[in-house]
């Protein structure tokens, strides 16, 4: 039986909406999963982690975003500002001795903006999208579309992960330029520790070399599968996933 997620309130007064956590407590460091763009805590590899956590005695927290999984919200209605947030609050109330953050895909770009604030002790990234919304979304978008999102304000892209069209907001893309990383260096100050699979078709593997250039020489290893998707949710990938984090743990 899974476990019930407990609703955390994220957010001033009357305002604040319920954010859905999974806390297993735990010994030494604790790890914190911070899911993709339309992902949610219970996916394959947040599980996988959390078997791991349970057999070593480890603490392990996970949330779902604000209009992810269940968590309080509209989708369409938040932006990367909000699930930003929802990150930080959760492992100050969480895991607030320095925590390792596993980020995957968009969560990847979630943890490298919430070291700022954390401070963790170390990151695991799965395919991170960092700067998705603009390298991987408007500079990719012929003007047709780029028009819908001004005019309309929001377009729907199909997904290969949902019979669900992912709603993509102008809100979404302005936001998104508030929090771009790759032009410049980025010092999480901790290890890193990359895992990405070459045949990604959502985050090329080029693009995560976008971000090694961007970290320092020292601490940070680069995993690529060379037939690995995005997902990385094959045993082998979490075998990777877990080792990646034990080494660091």
């Amino acid at each position: 039986m899974q476990p019930p997620a407990t609703l955390m309130p994220v957010g001033p007064g009357p305002d604040a909406r319920r954010v859905a956590t999974l806390v297993r407590p735990g010994e030494g460091p604790p790890v914190v999963w911070l899911g993709g763009f339309r992902s949610d805590m219970r996916a394959t590899k947040a599980e996988a982690l959390d078997a791991w956590a349970a057999a070593r005695g480890r603490a392990f927290v996970r949330l779902d975003y604000g209009g992810h999984g269940e968590s309080d919200g509209d989708f369409a209605a938040f932006t990367i500002s909000d699930w930003l947030a929802d990150a930080q609050a959760v492992v100050a109330r969480h895991a607030p001795q320095r925590p390792i953050l596993v980020g995957s895909s968009m969560g990847g770009w979630i943890a490298l903006l919430a070291a700022r604030q954390v401070r963790p002790a170390g990151l695991v990234l799965i395919a991170p999208a960092t700067d998705f919304t603009e390298a991987l979304m408007w500079e990719r978008f012929p003007e047709e579309i780029r028009r819908q999102v001004m005019e309309a304000g929001v377009w729907h892209r199909d997904s290969a992960y949902s019979p669900e069209p992912t709603p993509v907001t102008r809100a979404l893309i302005e936001d998104g330029r508030r929090h771009l990383l790759l032009g410049g260096p980025i010092d999480p100050g901790c290890p890193v520790h990359i895992l990405q699979g070459m045949a990604d078709p959502d985050v090329p593997w080029s693009h995560a070399m976008r971000l090694v250039e961007r970290l320092p020489a020292r601490d940070v290893v680069v995993t690529l599968i060379k037939d690995g998707d995005h997902r990385l949710s094959d045993p082998a990938s979490l075998a990777r996933l877990i080792a990646a984090v034990e080494g660091i743990a």
